[in-house]
């Protein structure tokens, strides 16, 4: 008798073992509700993948300067946000950058940040107007409200060749609203190579 009291008990033990859990309250959702991906998060899975990248700077004089590179791109945090590892090669020395963008839905605005082995400064870009569904425009910000903002420039970013070709085009915008091509990224996707190291 006791031995099949306890066959039982160890029974309803496994039983309850193989239970998912309970999910539990999300507190911070009565602060920070909790979003969902919207059609920036669609538009940017697209760019997801690996890519080579010819890279063109554009002096205000002179011929442009002219670098080879390779990206890694992925979508992160659940297709929320992605992030671009950016390495770049000229005159035999490697440059490495690291961008994060993102997409509200309920404002339609892609916001990115900018890292790179060039500076110690964060490069911060956003939207003025609503996402068009096949392009993303942002333009230079500056996180501290009492300076005046520095270098203004323009980013454009759309795909060509059915997704293929990635291009990136920024401007510097004169404080007359001249804009001027000051650097492009053009992206081409390779299919099936590595991430970049």
């Amino acid at each position: 008798m006791k031995a099949l009291a306890m066959m039982a008990i160890t029974s309803c033990f496994l039983i309850a073992a193989d239970d998912p859990p309970m999910p539990k309250a999300d507190p911070q959702a009565a602060v920070e509700p909790r979003s969902k991906p919207g059609p920036g998060q669609a538009f940017l899975a697209k760019f997801a993948g690996d890519w080579d990248v010819a890279k063109a700077f554009y002096p205000r004089s002179g011929e442009p300067s002219r670098a080879q590179g390779r990206c890694h791109q992925a979508m992160i945090h659940e297709g929320r946000f992605l992030q671009s590892d950016f390495v770049f090669s000229q005159g035999g020395k490697d440059s490495t950058g690291m961008g994060i963008i993102g997409f509200e839905p309920e404002t339609g605005t892609f916001t990115s940040f900018w890292t790179d082995s060039r500076q110690t400064k964060m490069s911060v870009r956003q939207s003025r107007e609503p996402f068009d569904g096949e392009k993303i425009v942002l333009y230079s910000r500056s996180l501290d409200a009492d300076s005046k903002e520095g270098r203004r420039s323009k980013t454009v970013s759309h795909l060509e060749d059915g997704g293929r070709k990635l291009i990136h085009r920024q401007y510097a915008i004169a404080d007359g609203g001249e804009e001027r091509l000051m650097m492009e990224l053009v992206m081409t996707k390779r299919e099936g190579a590595a991430a970049p190291r």
